[in-house]
């Protein structure tokens, strides 16, 4: 599988690890030490080729993302859930631990942002579907951003990263129903 956009990761164990699963050419961000001249690059590979941001589903990597989504707007986004970028061992999470075949579901499923949704889905939305602040929300919006491809957010975080997706009404309710479905079925 080719990529003809350029991917945005954090070093080069990531780099390897896309290499392994698709045919691609990565910018790597080295870590959160993102400078101006990283900036400039990915600037640069967006207006010639266009640019994957595909970081850790941590906070640094979250952190990272939202920098260069900030100052290089336009970019699409790939998603690895927590599980799929888990090291063997346990300990650490990263883009560089997940299996070839997740690296490329993750690149396929790549999204462009907008940061105005054509549905305004509201914090009390949110809350009525228990997605925030009771027993099992961090589980429940987990299972969302898997769900509807946007990775995993905070509580805080979740709203705007339905907005920032554009993520309809309908599209939410199709996932909190399958959600229940899920549960049902156990």
């Amino acid at each position: 599988m080719k990529i003809k956009e350029i991917i945005v990761v954090e070093g080069k164990d990531d780099t390897t690890a896309i290499k392994r699963a698709v045919e691609a050419d990565t910018i790597e961000t080295n870590g959160s030490a993102l400078n101006e001249e990283t900036i400039e690059k990915i600037r640069l590979a967006k207006e010639k080729r266009g640019v994957i941001i595909f970081t850790d589903p941590d906070f640094p990597g979250e952190k990272i993302r939202h920098e260069i989504a900030r100052k290089v707007p336009g970019c699409k986004h790939a998603f690895l859930p927590k599980e799929e970028a888990r090291e063997r061992r346990g300990r650490g999470i990263g883009v560089e631990h997940a299996e070839p075949e997740a690296i490329r579901i993750a690149l396929k499923d790549a999204q462009l942002t907008n940061e105005e949704a054509a549905e305004e889905i509201t914090q009390e939305d949110l809350m009525d579907a228990g997605l925030i602040g009771g027993p099992g929300a961090s589980e429940k919006r987990a299972r969302l951003g898997k769900i509807l491809k946007i990775g995993y957010t905070n509580g805080k975080q979740l709203h705007k990263r339905l907005k920032m997706f554009q993520i309809s009404g309908s599209q939410f309710a199709g996932a909190l129903k399958a959600i229940q479905q899920e549960d049902k079925n156990g």
